[in-house]
């Protein structure tokens, strides 16, 4: 610290903490004056208020309001009672705190005086009384300017651009974010300059650049760690991004990182009840009620005893959210219940209108959807037109649900032009924000905001009995990340790096719970960190803002295209699965049954294949009477009326595990699995290369797998060339067989990109819990859909002989996610997989059938068909 000025020390704070530490420290220890002294204090209370003890922090601080008075200066006692009064405030103290910072900005002159009224709008901020933080920023502002005090000039307009972001004016806070960060370059304060990173993120946010947002606030917490400060405000920025890409559980697990944190530092209470309140938003986003409810009321709690009226009040929308997300769906609340949550909606209304929270919106839908329920009409009306107001302002999200509202009305109002003209405007916003995104997990969380108004307009569509329509409207929004083409991560040598790191974990991983060797928990943390780097890189990418096909009469050339064939489109509306069936010009509606019912039987099915899948031998009896339950729950009566052409079955995304070829109508007749009947049409219009290897590979561990790809090889004039235990990759004439050591990701990724056969006989894994890391085994470790992103373009055809190699979660509105999708997005026309457990044993001479039909010119759904047998294992994805 110089001796010349001794305030170098409090510049020091947030620029460089742990030399601040040590040259307060030292301050005390030489016993100066009580002018430095005081300053050193206060460098102290600073360090344990950010960035340790509150308590320890108020000490400091108090002491060193008696070293300020004992100096005699005015303006040192005032700016110390200032930080005082910040660090009372956020221990929730809020009534001490808002004193010692009217006592400072009383005593204190000049710039200090101006210093003084920007911490005490930070106060009011926090607070919620922004009209007040706006009122202390109009003077300290421009002071600070004139002063050209560049720090806290940029602090201030960065506090100012925050006040204005709660109000909803997102352009101005935009250009005090810019201005600030301007100003900061020009300076040596790194944590400020940090800061002004991780504010330009959040203005990202909110006007809706989602992957600019996760890159300004990644390189935001680069800088707070190389400085050693943790900042849990970036911990709730990015909670809230997360909330708005859909990814709810990121989020709530975050936030309970960050309490967790801020619990063993005993840091701020005003963070813990923000830190709260944002993870009840995110249990209630995850259709987590209880949750939400439990978080909530304890931040509100906090808020109150923090005297925090804007904050308790936003607490208080949860927990009525909440509350109402508990009700049965489709049952009205009981009358008492409903009553007492219709009026404090309305209330809570009314005062976030008086707040000035751009959220109002919100408690008017809730109050218009209670009503609704309630049958209040007239309510109903009054609070869900104040709520579609918002429906031409604000960001995307926002948007939407103005339009939700404006839905709900036309359909209280039995107006049905309106009503769809509502549900396909907010549509058309979803998928314009979602176009943003390159990562195909983003995209496709994005739909589920749209997934209630496609069910208001298949709901009128139904009672009005226009089937044609209700499949151009199930269409719209049924794997629809399918329909916009693939935006390929771009060349990253961090990515690659990444995914050669991961199959090296998971590579060691294997080996080590195979030995019983201690070190597997070590390799498992290895292993999460690596794929948190892996998922984080791919969230980042952009989008082309290419939009994808959409086509509302999509329905004439998909009859045209069937010819002879069926189309079966399975539809849920309200807990009733329908079956629409397409073919010879019409489209015909049946009702299956109970969704529930059809859930239940896919299950049973699933777990008995599980078994049945370890005996050579399986009773075909069982297999009969398992087909036939699921049959009948799945189609009901229009499993005898699918004529005796080409199958096409297009099931939501909640039914796709099903084993269909147990199905007896399909199981003795061609048939493809589709996620959508777009997607069948774009697959059926891929064109073949007329060039490229057929490749082969031989994962490592799979039994049966050398024969498997010996006679398919065989089958293709390679095997003759073949030497007995092969132990490299041998290119045969169009025949490339990978095995022995050399099928690893980066080999075999570079043979089947653009090949028009590849077949990959390998260990697969289906991971539910973050489907784009289902992965197949090689020799280097897991081949991941992350990896299958980055080809240039897809195999044309491709067979991946492994357990359960088929499998998609179903996610967002009514997509899909998984290695199958990766590749359907890329291009490939046909995929034949399994979803259920496969015997490796019985498996090779379907296999070996499979190939000789497609020597011989026979589609893939045609040549499998013939190739089946008893087999139920198998499937065909895409247009077969």
């Amino acid at each position: 610290m110089s001796r010349e000025d001794p305030h170098d020390l409090l510049a020091m704070v947030f620029a460089r903490p742990r030399e601040a530490l040590a040259a307060a420290k030292e301050v005390l220890a030489e016993g100066r004056g009580p002018y430095e002294s005081s300053i050193a204090r206060q460098a102290l209370g600073i360090l344990h208020r950010e960035f340790g003890d509150l308590e320890a922090a108020i000490r400091e601080l108090r002491h060193a309001v008696r070293l300020a008075r004992r100096s005699g200066s005015a303006d040192r006692e005032a700016d110390v009672l200032a930080t005082l009064g910040i660090a009372l405030l956020h221990a929730g103290r809020t009534r001490a705190g808002l004193s010692a910072l009217d006592s400072a900005a009383a005593r204190a002159g000049g710039a200090t005086r101006a210093r003084v009224l920007f911490r005490r709008a930070g106060a009011r901020w926090i607070l919620g009384r922004h009209a007040e933080a706006l009122e202390d920023l109009r003077d300290a502002v421009p002071a600070l300017l004139a002063a050209r005090d560049t720090v806290w000039a940029a602090r201030a307009l960065t506090l100012r651009g925050h006040v204005q972001l709660a109000l909803g004016s997102v352009a101005p806070a935009e250009a005090d974010f810019r201005t600030a960060h301007d100003m900061l370059g020009t300076t040596r304060q790194e944590h400020d300059s940090a800061v002004a990173v991780q504010n330009r993120g959040v203005a990202a946010f909110r006007t809706g650049d989602l992957p600019a947002a996760l890159d300004l606030l990644d390189e935001a917490e680069r800088r707070f760690s190389a400085l050693g400060t943790p900042m849990f405000d970036l911990v709730a920025d990015r909670c809230a991004v997360l909330l708005a890409a859909g990814l709810a559980r990121d989020a709530l697990e975050q936030a309970d990182g960050g309490l967790r944190l801020l619990a063993r530092l005993r840091g701020q209470a005003t963070r813990r009840a923000e830190l709260l309140l944002i993870a009840a938003r995110a249990a209630l986003q995850s259709a987590d009620p209880v949750t939400a409810m439990e978080r909530a009321g304890e931040a509100r709690r906090l808020f109150a005893r923090q005297h925090r009226t804007w904050w308790s009040e936003h607490a208080r929308l949860i927990l009525l959210q909440a509350e109402h997300a508990t009700l049965t769906e489709g049952t009205p609340p009981e009358a008492v219940a409903g009553r007492r949550l219709l009026g404090e909606a309305r209330r809570l209304a009314g005062r976030l209108a008086a707040l000035g929270s751009p959220e109002v919106w919100q408690a008017q839908l809730l109050a218009g959807r209670v009503a609704l329920a309630l049958d209040r009409p007239d309510a109903a009306e009054r609070h869900l037109a104040r709520a579609a107001d918002v429906r031409h302002k604000g960001p995307a999200t926002t948007r939407v649900g103005g339009w939700l509202a404006e839905a709900l009305r036309a359909e209280a109002a039995g107006e049905p032009r309106r009503l769809l003209h509502a549900c396909r405007a907010g549509l058309a916003l979803i998928e314009e924000h979602r176009l943003t995104f390159g990562s195909s997990e983003l995209r496709v969380l994005a739909t589920a905001q749209g997934a209630e108004l496609v069910t208001l307009a298949q709901r009128h569509l139904l009672r009005a009995g226009r089937p044609r329509r209700l499949l151009a409207w199930t269409e719209r929004w049924r794997a629809t990340e399918l329909a916009v083409p693939a935006v390929s991560p771009p060349e990253d040598d961090r990515l690659l790096a990444q995914l050669a790191a991961l199959r090296q974990a998971e590579h060691l991983l294997a080996q080590a719970r195979q030995d019983g060797a201690a070190s597997a928990a070590a390799l498992e943390r290895d292993r999460s960190r690596l794929e948190s780097r892996v998922r984080a890189t791919t969230l980042r990418t952009r989008g082309g803002r290419v939009r994808g096909e959409r086509d509302d009469d999509r329905t004439e050339r998909l009859l045209a295209a069937l010819d002879e064939g069926r189309l079966v489109e399975l539809v849920v509306i309200d807990g009733t699965l329908h079956v629409l069936v397409c073919g010879e010009g019409t489209v015909r509606r049946h009702i299956a049954g109970p969704m529930d019912r059809a859930v239940a039987e896919v299950e049973f099915a699933r777990s008995r294949l599980r078994r049945l899948a370890y005996e050579r031998h399986p009773d075909q009896r069982e297999l009969h009477d398992l087909g036939a339950r699921l049959e009948q729950a799945l189609l009901g009566p229009t499993a005898g009326r699918l004529g005796d052409g080409p199958l096409v079955v297009v099931p939501p995304s909640t039914l796709h595990t099903t084993p269909w070829a147990l199905l007896p109508a399909l199981r003795r007749r061609p048939f493809t699995v589709a996620p959508s009947a777009g997607a069948w049409l774009r697959a059926r219009a891929a064109r073949r290369p007329d060039t490229g290897h057929i490749v082969l590979v031989r994962g490592p561990g799979v039994p049966h797998a050398d024969g498997e790809i010996r006679q398919i090889a065989r089958l293709y004039g390679a095997a003759a060339e073949i030497p007995a235990g092969d132990e490299d990759a041998f290119p045969y004439g169009d025949v490339t067989v990978l095995a022995g050591g050399r099928a690893t990701a980066p080999d075999v990724l570079a043979a089947i990109d653009g090949s028009p056969l590849a077949h990959l006989a390998a260990h697969g894994t289906f991971r539910a819990d973050s489907p784009l890391f289902s992965s197949l085994h090689l020799d280097d470790g897991p081949l991941t859909g992350y990896d299958l992103e980055r080809l240039r373009r897809a195999p044309h055809h491709l067979v991946l002989s492994s357990c359960d190699s088929g499998q998609m979660a179903p996610v967002g509105a009514d997509e899909l996610l998984g290695l199958a999708t990766a590749l359907l997005r890329l291009g490939t026309a046909a995929i034949v997989a399994s979803v259920v457990p496969v015997n490796d044993e019985t498996a090779v001479p379907v296999m070996v059938g499979l190939h000789d039909g497609l020597r011989r010119g026979l589609g893939l759904a045609e040549a499998l068909c013939r190739a089946r047998g008893d087999d139920v294992s198998f499937i065909a994805i895409g247009a077969g």
